[in-house]
C-alpha cells in the first residue's frame, strides 16, 4: 500500500468513527492506528491532518485526537461539504504542524513541564523587557515604518554576535527563528530538492522543509555533533545543495560540533558546491562559553547564519536575523518582503533597547548559572533512577536520553502526561526511522529544581520494570 492510499484508508476509518461519536470523544490512538493498518507515524499524522483541515477533529499534543465540537454526528454538515473541494492531494507539500503544535502548547494545569523550547517564566527578563519596551514606544518614530531589512543598530548587533567579518549589510531582521528557517529554506532551494539534515534534529525545521516541498535526508549526529565523515557521502548520493545544522547546543542532543568537524563541514560543502544553513538559536543559552559560529570562518558566502533573541528572552520576542552574502541574501530579503514586509518597529526598538542595556549581560550570566544548576539537578535525578543522557550539554535547554530497549516513546509520553509530567517523545526529532527509543527532557522550562526531581521520579515509575531489567 503506497503512502497516499494508506493515508486515505486511515482517514476514511477516522471519518467513520467521527460519525458515530460525540464532540469531545477521543479517537483511537496513533499507536493503535499504526498497528491496525501497519503504517508509519507519518501516515497516521497525515490522515489526522486531513481530518483536522476538514474541521472534524482536534489534536491535543500528548493527549490524543478528539472529535471537534463542530463535527456532526451524522457526518460532515453543509459547511464541511462546501469545503470538500479543498481536500486535494498536495504530494510532499502537505503542512503537518503537529510537531510545532506539540512544542508550543502549554502544559495542562498541575503538569510538570519537562518539555518546552523556552525559558521558564521566572528565568525570563520580564522587568528588563518592560523597561525596554516602555522606552521604545516613547520614541517619536516608534510606530513609523522601519528600514525594510531591520533597524541599523539591531542589524549591527546581530552582525557582532555572528562574528568574523559579518557586517550589518549582510543581516536581515526576521520575525523569529522559525520564520527565519522557513524563509531561508524557501529562498535557497526549489520544491522537490533534497535537504541534508542532522538526525535527530529540530522538528520545526523538518516541518518547514516538508511544507516547502523539500525532501529531508538524514545525516547522523553523535556526541561531537554532525557526522562529517558521512556528510560528503550524503551530498554525493543525493546531489543536495544545502545542509541544515545546529552546530552549537544542538536540539535535541545538546551536542557542540567539534573543532575539527567545524572545519570539515565547510570543506565538504565547498567541494559539493552547497550551502550550510547554520541555526545558531541557542548561542545566548551557554552554560559554558560557546565556540565561534561557522559563519565567522566563512569567506565565501557559503554559510547562511540564523540567530535569535527569542530563546534567551521570552516567547513573544519574535526577533531573529539571517546573515547571508551574495545573491542568496537578495533572494532571502525579497522572499521576506513579499511574505510579511518587515518586523514591527516597536518590537525591533524594544529588542535594541534590551541588548544595549546593562541588564542584558547580567541576564545572560544569571540564565547561564540557573541553567547549570538545573542541568546538574536533572542529570542527578536521572542517575538516581538508572537513566543517563547521551551527553551532558554545555548549553541549551535539553537533555537527550535513551530509553530501555523496546520502549514505545510515543506511548510513554502519553502515559507520562496522564501521570502529570510532560516530556517529548524522541521519534518526532528523526527525519526517518528513529535510531532507538529516546526522550527529550527540558531542564530550562520547569519551574525549578524540585520540579525536575519530581517529574523525573514520575517518569521513572512508568519505566520501573524496564529499568530493573535493562
Amino acid at each position: 500500500m503506497n503512502d497516499d492510499s494508506s493515508t486515505a484508508t486511515v482517514a476514511a476509518e477516522l471519518r467513520t468513527a467521527v460519525a458515530t461519536l460525540r464532540p469531545g470523544d477521543r479517537l483511537p490512538s496513533s499507536r493503535a492506528l499504526m498497528a491496525r493498518h501497519q503504517v508509519s507515524p507519518v501516515t497516521v499524522s497525515r490522515a489526522i491532518a486531513l481530518l483536522s483541515a476538514e474541521g472534524l477533529v482536534v489534536s491535543r499534543p500528548g493527549s490524543g485526537t478528539y472529535v471537534a465540537e463542530r463535527a456532526r454526528a451524522g457526518g460532515r454538515g453543509p459547511a464541511d461539504r462546501a469545503y470538500a473541494w479543498q481536500a486535494v492531494p498536495l504530494a510532499d507539500r502537505t503542512v503537518d504542524a503537529g510537531g510545532v503544535v506539540a512544542l508550543l502548547s502549554p502544559p495542562p494545569d498541575g503538569v510538570i513541564a519537562l518539555s518546552g523550547g523556552y525559558l521558564a517564566p521566572e528565568l525570563q527578563p520580564t522587568r528588563a523587557l518592560a523597561t525596554a519596551a516602555a522606552r521604545a514606544v516613547r520614541r517619536p518614530d516608534a510606530w513609523e515604518r522601519p528600514p525594510l531589512y531591520g533597524l541599523r543598530g539591531l542589524r549591527e548587533w546581530f552582525a557582532r554576535t555572528a562574528g568574523g567579518d559579518v557586517s550589518a549589510a549582510d543581516v536581515t531582521v526576521t520575525g523569529g527563528g522559525q520564520a527565519a528557517v522557513t524563509l531561508v529554506l524557501r529562498a535557497l532551494l526549489p520544491p522537490g530538492a533534497p535537504l541534508l539534515v542532522e538526525s535527530p534534529t529540530y522538528p520545526g525545521a523538518l516541518d518547514s522543509a516538508r511544507a516547502a516541498g523539500l525532501r529531508p535526508v538524514p545525516v547522523p549526529v553523535d556526541e561531537d555533533g554532525l557526522r562529517t565523515d558521512l556528510l560528503a557521502e550524503a551530498f554525493a548520493a543525493t546531489g543536495a545543495r544545502a545542509v541544515y545544522c545546529q552546530p552549537t547546543f544542538h536540539n535535541p542532543t545538546g551536542a557542540v560540533l567539534a573543532p575539527d568537524r567545524r572545519v570539515r563541514v565547510l570543506d565538504v560543502a565547498r567541494a559539493a558546491g552547497a550551502f550550510v544553513i547554520e541555526d545558531d538559536f541557542a548561542r545566548h543559552l551557554g552554560i559554558d562559553p560557546p565556540p565561534p559560529s561557522l559563519i565567522s570562518a566563512d569567506g565565501e558566502g557559503r554559510v547562511v547564519h540564523i540567530s535569535s533573541l527569542t530563546k534567551a528572552t521570552a516567547p513573544s520576542v519574535r526577533v531573529a536575523a539571517v546573515a547571508a552574502r551574495g545573491p542568496v541574501a537578495e533572494r532571502i530579503r525579497a522572499t521576506q518582503l513579499v511574505d510579511s514586509f518587515f518586523v514591527a518597529r516597536p518590537l525591533q526598538e524594544a529588542a535594541l533597547e534590551l541588548v544595549g542595556s546593562p541588564a542584558w549581560p547580567r541576564h545572560l550570566r544569571s540564565v547561564g548559572e540557573a541553567l547549570r544548576r538545573r542541568r546538574d539537578a536533572l542529570v542527578s535525578a536521572l542517575a538516581a533512577h538508572g537513566l543517563r543522557p547521551a551527553l551532558v550539554p554545555r548549553g541549551g535547554l535539553h537533555l537527550w536520553t535513551a530509553l530501555p530497549p523496546g520502549t514505545d516513546d510515543m506511548a510513554l509520553a502519553e502515559a507520562a502526561l496522564r501521570a502529570g509530567v510532560l516530556v517529548s517523545a524522541g521519534r518526532r526529532y528523526f527525519p526517518a526511522e528513529p535510531a532507538g527509543p529516546r526522550v527529550r527532557l527540558s531542564y530550562g522550562s520547569a519551574a525549578g529544581e524540585a520540579e525536575l526531581a519530581d517529574g523525573t521520579a514520575r517518569l521513572a515509575r512508568l519505566l520501573g520494570p524496564s529499568l530493573e531489567h535493562g
